[in-house]
């Protein structure tokens, strides 16, 4: 098992960074969903930006997360 300790990121921090990619693509998704003219409605500019700001701060949690051991 020397191989995994090469790896860069544990197996939590691959799925950490699962979650956070999901939420980037399900913030994009409701942000296109927006039925006003040109997304200038709430789920366009306030709900669909949350939710991928939610996921960057995921992805930098998941990039700095440290297991221990």
């Amino acid at each position: 098992m020397e191989k995994n300790k090469n790896m860069p990121f544990g197996k939590k921090n691959y799925k950490i960074m699962l979650l956070g990619i999901t939420l980037l693509v399900s913030g994009f998704v409701i942000m296109s969903l927006d039925s006003e003219p040109f997304g200038f409605g709430f789920l366009g500019l306030t709900l669909g930006p949350i939710i991928v700001m939610t996921g960057f701060i995921v992805e930098i949690a998941a990039i700095l997360y440290n297991p221990k051991k």
